[in-house]
């Protein structure tokens, strides 16, 4: 266990507020050692990217052993720290899940506070029960898992009106951070609300980062500690098959 451990501590180390850890999102072996490749330092997984090349919904659509399955055969391609998109936990007791993580040679994990099986957001306090029984498995172990907790206050599927939802998000940023959690992931935040969670929240921060139109001069600015851009790779890789196969079909007429 000693070298995965030495993995995670490696990227709980580059999650640097002003000087963001930059991920990638990979969604099988290939896509990792392309990121690999071009000198990033950490994969990390896509759930949605996954689930969609397996054939599956997003959220927790696809079966939990398909998923993992790939996660695992990512983790044994690299040599690199690998952290693994978990979604909210595939119903898994949290000590499963923690321990199925580190097995597959994860080192990292995302875990979401969105309740796939009957809607809205998991309340704060069970989420936060949940993120401590993670790290204390975890510890237990000896590989320190690097918890990054996404909280959904903003997250297109959030039943929350607008105005709620930062202060949702606050709460649930403090609560996660006290209980074990590395970081903190609010999807769909706002630079504005980014800037709240820094302000209120002693917690490393991971913001999204859209590759059209993103800046990351200004995620510097606001002291996010890491950037991550889940799908969006996969999409344009699919983009970019489509114009293949487009040119492909012309070139037969």
């Amino acid at each position: 266990m000693s070298d995965q451990a030495d993995k995670a501590k490696l990227l709980r180390s580059l999650h640097i507020p002003g000087d963001p850890l930059v991920l990638p999102n990979a969604w099988d072996v290939g896509s990792a050692r392309a990121v690999v490749d071009a000198g990033f330092p950490v994969i990390a997984t896509a759930s949605n990217a996954i689930s969609a090349a397996l054939g599956y919904d997003d959220g927790e659509g696809a079966p939990s052993d398909e998923m993992l399955y790939v996660a695992q055969r990512i983790a044994a391609s690299v040599d690199v720290p690998v952290t693994v998109d978990a979604e909210a936990g595939y119903g898994m007791p949290a000590e499963e899940l923690a321990e199925l993580l580190i097995d597959i040679g994860a080192v990292g994990c995302n875990i979401e506070d969105t309740d796939h099986a009957n809607g809205g957001l998991l309340d704060v306090d069970v989420r936060a029960t949940y993120i401590t029984k993670m790290r204390a498995a975890a510890d237990r172990i000896g590989v320190p898992l690097v918890i990054n907790a996404r909280i959904d206050s903003f997250f297109h599927t959030s039943p929350l009106p607008e105005n709620q939802q930062r202060p949702d998000a606050i709460t649930r940023a403090k609560a996660y951070w006290s209980a074990g959690a590395d970081c903190i992931f609010p999807p769909g935040a706002t630079p504005n609300d980014l800037r709240a969670i820094l302000t209120e929240v002693d917690a490393p921060v991971n913001a999204g980062f859209p590759l059209k139109g993103g800046s990351l001069s200004k995620l510097r600015a606001l002291g996010v500690a890491r950037v991550s851009v889940g799908p969006q790779l996969y999409r344009s890789a699919l983009d970019h098959l489509h114009t293949d196969l487009q040119t492909l079909l012309e070139a037969r007429k």
